[in-house]
């Protein structure tokens, strides 16, 4: 009997503006989309920030090309989360159909998202308007508390707390639960309930951390944001499996993502800081959440023949401690062979002996463990490793 497996890409992860600076390369400065393939074959597609012009270039008709028709989420009507629809080349194809769904806006009234459809393409904001779009569209609105059901997936909308209002979105599926909550902010007990139930006991949780708890108690109160810790605690509380930091800050560069996500993993066990390129399956033998890095991502890759001791914690929670070969590393990351097998996104020490002018010199190396294989040697497992220091 085959086991229904999710597929979640990551596209764009960046809050508020795109970035292109080199400091924040590693997690992606595009702003939000995500791609969701349900275990039937329905494609939903959350948000539609300039990460989905790269989903539009690398796109694939679901369903195996059988039934070209995608839906798409929209949480709210901010730049960050509409600017890549124009750019979308899936949107001007005549057989494509598309099916979206978000809010009427108090300021822009009924059909509120076909306006803002129209009006990021009216002249003179765009060279052609949505004339030029030959893909069939249908716009749904929704509302905080609504349900619905795509294939054999069921949505729910609930009311985040942002300005000029936002919706989070929960998807069940028959491999698991995915919670999708960009650009919320605590402190509104309403809104704070209405995240509690849209979050409630996921095996994904996406949640907004753009700002540090700092920032959020002073110079960004009120911005409509969250933090790492806000995030961390509220999975605690509803039995989140699998917690993931959301919508970077365009000022945060990878150097502070990695210090967030360091902390967020003394507060909470199963914790990942999105990265463009990221591709998270659920519902995998084991019932585990895997995460896959991009290997775009990994700077230049090379085949090494590095000798290393590994310090961790098993599955089983006992601290080891192994001498091993490190092959295949990059700038981020590794793929170490080893005979014990590491907690699936502990963290692990290695100590890596690499030739210099004055001999052998020894590399301290720390990261938590993304992926985990069945290993070349018997005996062995393959551990994939993203360092974040």
């Amino acid at each position: 009997m085959t086991v229904p497996i999710a597929k979640l890409s990551f596209w764009g992860v960046r809050g508020s503006t795109p970035t292109v600076d080199p400091a924040t390369w590693r997690y992606g400065g595009n702003t939000p989309c995500l791609e969701l393939i349900a275990p039937d074959g329905t494609q939903i597609i959350l948000d539609c920030g300039t990460g989905l012009r790269m989903l539009g270039s690398r796109w694939a008709a679901p369903n195996g090309g059988k039934v070209p028709e995608t839906h798409i989420l929209v949480t709210h009507y901010h730049w960050d989360h509409i600017q890549g629809i124009p750019f979308f080349s899936p949107l001007y194809v005549e057989n494509n159909e598309f099916h979206f769904y978000s809010f009427r806006s108090k300021f822009l009234g009924r059909d509120s998202l076909k306006q803002v459809f129209e009006a990021q393409m009216a002249l003179p904001y765009f060279p052609v308007d949505m004339s030029a779009m030959n893909a069939k569209r249908k716009f749904k609105e929704v509302e905080g508390g609504d349900s619905f059901t795509v294939g054999e997936n069921k949505i729910t909308a609930r009311w985040l707390n942002h300005p000029q209002g936002c919706l989070g979105f929960r998807i069940e599926t028959p491999a698991g639960t995915m919670a999708y909550a960009t650009d919320n902010e605590p402190g509104d007990a309403k809104l704070d309930e209405s995240l509690r139930e849209l979050a409630a006991g996921a095996d994904i949780f996406i949640n907004d951390a753009q700002f540090t708890p700092e920032q959020l108690a002073t110079t960004r109160k009120g911005w409509g944001h969250s933090s790492w810790l806000e995030g961390a605690k509220l999975a605690r509380q509803v039995e989140v499996k699998t917690l993931v930091l959301f919508h970077h800050d365009p000022d945060s560069t990878d150097r502070m993502v990695d210090s967030i996500l360091r902390q967020a993993r003394e507060e909470f066990d199963s914790v990942f800081a999105a990265s463009e390129g990221m591709v998270v399956t659920l519902g995998a033998p084991g019932d585990r959440v895997q995460a896959h890095m991009p290997g775009t991502r990994t700077t230049l890759r090379r085949e090494a023949q590095f000798h290393a001791k590994v310090c961790g914690v098993t599955e089983g929670g006992k601290d080891f401690e192994e001498e091993t070969m490190v092959r295949d590393i990059s700038l981020q990351g590794a793929l170490i062979s080893l005979k014990h097998m590491p907690r699936l996104q502990s963290e692990l020490q290695v100590t890596m002996e690499a030739p210099g002018a004055d001999g052998v010199q020894a590399m301290n190396l720390r990261g938590y463990v993304v992926r985990i294989d069945a290993g070349a040697e018997k005996g062995h497992v393959a551990v994939g490793v993203v360092f974040t220091d």
